[in-house]
């Protein structure tokens, strides 16, 4: 006998991010064609009448009005992202109506950015989720009882789904596939798709959040210019400080207190950083771009690249590399 039809609802707001909205459900569609029947059930659900204008300009008509003929029992129910959700806060009537029909779902979740109007629901308290790299410290700060995962490409928590930004929508519309129709139907809905089964990684490895413009005093950031200009050399807290005039002990309070962490967490990402620039020329070895960088040998490079990225310099420069030489 043939399961009942599952009803996915995608929530989109104005602003939202179009794939958010249209990669998850093109993965559920696929996943029609390959199971030979409709097993999914696909609605975009809008605050209010009217086309929806996305960040790309694109505008959306949705299927449902949440406060108007939204009567369907919702299976999965999935609120897509905007690249100003931090910033403007949901209308009240879409943060009730998450609210009521959140937890009456058998799962639910959100893309990117929508993890903000389900924390502004209260659904995410007490919780483990994940957003975009870029936003995550934002959410995690403005919602201090949900713990927020900045590397994850996806999170699980109970019925709560969330995934990291845009792409990672497919990933968590396929790994909802999985869990209802089983591996084989979702490797092939991964085929058909050209896309990751499990993408390798987490999203550390795509974010430039360490890559911020110099901070603090002028001197402070003609020091910080300095050093990403010349990894290579010694960067020492004593060098450093020699370096500004000052003694260590002042130098190191200056800089923390100015910039946010120590003068070596700082040195090590700006060494990072650059190793990631020659990385992706695709021109140099790991063990070289080591010594380009000031890292003492290459399994400190390795160690310490891992840390911040989440992939090994060698997976690193596979992936992202323009240009990489024949062996």
């Amino acid at each position: 006998m043939r399961s009942k039809v599952k009803t996915i609802v995608v929530m989109a707001l104005p602003g939202v991010q179009l794939l958010d909205v249209s990669g998850p459900l093109d993965v559920f569609a696929e996943a029609n064609v390959q199971a030979g029947r409709e097993v999914y059930r696909l609605l975009v659900a809008a605050g209010g009448p009217g086309p929806i204008r996305s960040s790309s300009g694109v505008r959306l008509m949705a299927d449902r009005i949440i406060d108007r003929d939204m009567d369907e029992t919702i299976d999965t129910l999935l609120v897509a992202g905007c690249p100003n959700a931090a910033e403007v806060p949901a209308r009240s009537v879409v943060v009730d109506w998450l609210r009521q029909r959140a937890p009456k779902a058998r799962r639910f979740g959100s893309v990117c950015s929508g993890a903000f109007f389900l924390a502004a629901a209260g659904s995410l308290s007490g919780k483990r989720v994940t957003t975009h790299w870029a936003v995550a410290e934002r959410l995690a700060q403005q919602f201090p009882d949900v713990t927020v995962d900045e590397d994850a490409i996806q999170v699980r928590d109970g019925p709560l789904r969330t995934a990291a930004g845009v792409t990672a929508g497919l990933d968590l519309a396929l790994s909802l596939v999985e869990e209802d129709l089983g591996r084989e139907i979702a490797l092939k809905v991964a085929g058909q798709l050209v896309m990751f089964f499990k993408r390798p990684g987490g999203q550390l490895q795509f974010s430039r959040k360490s890559e911020a413009a110099p901070a603090g005093r002028a001197a402070l950031q003609e020091l910080q210019r300095w050093v990403a200009a010349n990894p290579e050399l010694d960067h020492s807290v004593a060098s450093l400080a020699e370096r500004m005039n000052l003694s260590r002990r002042h130098f190191s309070r200056l800089f923390r207190s100015e910039i946010g962490i120590t003068p070596a967490n700082w040195v090590e990402e700006a060494r990072v950083n650059a190793a990631r620039r020659l990385l992706e020329q695709g021109q140099a070895a790991p063990k070289q771009v080591a010594a380009c960088c000031g890292f003492a040998d290459a399994d400190v490079f390795r160690r310490a690249f891992s840390r911040h990225v989440g992939v090994t310099p060698a997976e690193y420069r596979k992936r992202f590399a323009t240009f990489v030489p024949q062996q």
